[in-house]
């Protein structure tokens, strides 16, 4: 490829590190700016007088700053081949899908995508993670029982032929000009580069981030589990604490901590976890540090009476008892107060604080919405957003008041809008209303969210937990922060619990069901969902002429119905338990075979598959690697 002279209409400085013969690029900054890509940010359309300059295929650096460039379509000279002509609009007619992301949603809908659409359509996928990573085995991998390049893929493997991948970083989404700003990953050891990319037809599968609740210490002392990264930097952690819990000088009280391992969260997340690192203390480090093993502890913290609480309750009492025969600490009742350095700070249900020592915590709880898709709800219509941790879609994955339907959303990042129970609140209020007082009690409220969940299934879940003692303080305390206002008690944020002669009146109760609403998600944040969410619009693409050039009527095709095939989880020692419809709750060894059987064959690719069989079996035979590298 001959030089392209490229000239850059935007300049960022982030820094004074000074350039490097041979580095990227070669920035003579005139004036200096904040961060771009941020909502409000207006594009400046003067010149700068500044040109990033190429050599061969090698990019030359000259300059002192380490800046970011917008590159905007309409100063941007292509190349023959013409590799950059994605930076302006497609020239052929086609209209340009540019997915971004690259977890289970985005690549199910591009492995589902048909290839012969690629004479009506440009596929462009944006991410600044190249590889698509198979989440259900990050516990595995924490544990080393398999291995971090088993459970990737390369998302150009993926892709192939049907489009083009941009390994970069969406910052902002305009909707109004149908493009996008996205950014080469800083971490990636270059000056950032950034390019403003136009679309025809966006679809957004950016996932979540996580929740810390507000917890403090949770970003600086607890390892969050949802990336390689993540599994990564639990097993390095893990090999530490046993090396310095094993030297002379460590007194017993720090090997003690230091050999306490904290899960904060219940859920399959959290209780893999636990299962995981309890498998390779019994099977591989208690060989190695037989003097030590005795001090090791392991606690999972949850905030219900009872773990794994969405599925049957008769597997929450199996993983129970598998945990309390391998001597795993169930801390439940409890939430997290505060986590410093060395401890964690929880609170029960009497109101009382334990400190908890850990040499490592992971934070298995609770997602947020991403920053991406917050700033994109106050760039549409007034009303057509108001979900507080995903973005709203109609039946077809369409977002809510994104011009011309140009824009879809699919995974954890989406719900599906549903009819809200607050527009049959008065309905609902007199129907349970048994004496007619004006008041319900917490048995009406509780028999009436059960009947209420045939026609609201988002209700099923609080009509569920309120049944237990600490229903009442579920799902952020809804219930318990509602009887807790109306009958002017201190909720005593979860350590409080209203009684069943407590009560609320017609106004309180719609206020309970507005809130209960704004947090309504019609489906689970699970790899299930985001799968089938993926494959059915990529269904809709070959079924359906979907082009924003004249309107689109889907009403002729079928909306998205998801069809749940049950839910799986690791409890340790080779068993796991199977929430499977109509079957019922499978558990035990069998279900352990299952289990392995189904995550091995899940994976995208058949590379995967075998190396993840062939890492179960080396696990088994020659014990899993401890080394710490």
């Amino acid at each position: 490829m001959g030089a392209i002279p490229m000239v850059a209409k935007n300049t960022t400085c982030t820094g004074r590190m000074p350039a490097r013969a041979g580095s990227r690029m070669a920035v003579k900054p005139r004036s200096v700016h904040g961060s771009i890509g941020l909502k409000n940010r207006k594009m400046n359309n003067a010149s700068h007088d500044r040109v990033i300059e190429s050599t061969g295929n090698v990019p030359t650096t000259r300059g002192k700053g380490m800046c970011r460039a917008v590159v905007d379509s309409d100063q941007m000279e292509s190349n023959e081949s013409g590799t950059l002509n994605y930076l302006s609009r497609p020239a052929n007619g086609k209209q340009r899908v540019v997915v971004l992301g690259s977890g289970w949603a985005a690549m199910s809908f591009i492995k589902a995508w048909d290839a012969s659409l690629s004479s009506k359509y440009e596929l462009v996928l944006v991410s600044p993670r190249n590889y698509f990573v198979y989440t259900p085995l990050l516990p595995a991998m924490c544990a080393g029982t398999v291995e971090e390049r088993s459970i990737v893929e390369p998302v150009r493997s993926v892709l192939k032929s049907k489009g083009r991948f941009f390994e970069a970083k969406c910052n902002e989404i305009i909707p109004e000009e149908k493009a996008i700003v996205a950014c080469f990953p800083e971490d990636a050891g270059f000056p950032e580069a950034c390019f403003k990319l136009p679309y025809d037809i966006l679809i957004l599968s950016v996932g979540c981030v996580n929740n810390t609740f507000g917890v403090q210490g949770v970003e600086e002392y607890t390892t969050f589990f949802k990336t390689v990264e993540d599994a990564a930097r639990l097993r390095l952690r893990v090999s530490e604490c046993f090396e310095r819990a094993a030297l002379p000088a460590t007194s017993k009280e720090e090997r003690q901590k230091l050999l306490s391992f904290v899960i904060v969260g219940g859920g399959p997340t959290g209780v893999e976890v636990a299962a995981e690192l309890y498998d390779l203390i019994e099977s591989d480090l208690s060989k190695l540090y037989p003097d030590i093993v005795d001090d090791v502890k392991i606690r999972v913290v949850e905030l219900m009476d009872h773990v794994l609480s969405t599925y049957d309750r008769a597997i929450s009492n199996y993983t129970a008892d598998v945990f309390k025969r391998n001597g795993i600490e169930l801390v439940l009742n409890s939430r997290v107060q505060n986590v410093g350095p060395d401890s964690v700070t929880t609170v029960n249900k009497e109101g009382e604080s334990v400190d908890i020592p850990f040499g490592a915590c992971v934070w298995a709880t609770g997602v947020a919405m991403n920053p991406l898709v917050k700033s994109l709800q106050g760039t549409l219509p007034e009303g057509t957003q108001t979900h507080f941790r995903s973005i709203v879609t109609d039946e077809y994955l369409r977002v809510r008041g994104a011009p011309d339907g140009s824009m879809f959303a699919i995974g954890d990042a989406a719900t599906i809008e549903q009819q809200k129970a607050l527009d049959k609140a008065d309905e609902l209020f007199e129907k349970a209303d048994d004496d007619k007082n004006g008041q319900l009690s917490m048995k009406e409220l509780r028999s009436l969210l059960t009947e209420a969940s045939k026609d609201f299934p988002h209700l099923a879940e609080h009509a569920r937990f309120l049944t237990s003692k600490t229903g009442a303080s579920r799902f952020g305390g809804i219930v318990a922060k509602a009887f807790a206002k109306s009958n002017k008690i201190d909720e005593g944020m979860y350590s409080k619990y209203v009684s069943e002669d407590a009560s609320l009146d017609r106004e309180e109760f719609r206020e309970l069901l507005q809130t209960i609403d704004s947090g309504l998600r019609a489906l689970p944040a699970t790899a299930q969902v985001a799968k089938q969410e993926g494959e059915y619009l990529a269904q809709l693409f070959a079924s359906q002429d979907i082009s924003t050039t004249k309107p689109v009527d889907l009403k002729g095709a079928a909306p998205f119905e998801y069809v749940h095939k049950g839910s799986l989880a690791y409890v340790g020692s080779d068993r796991a338990v199977m929430d499977v419809p109509v079957v019922g709750p499978i558990m035990g060894y069998f279900a352990g075979l299952a289990w392995r059987g189904f995550e091995t064959f899940s994976q995208i690719s058949f590379r995967n598959q075998v190396l993840v069989a062939t890492d179960w079996a080396r696990a088994k035979i020659f014990g899993r690697d401890t080394s710490r590298v």
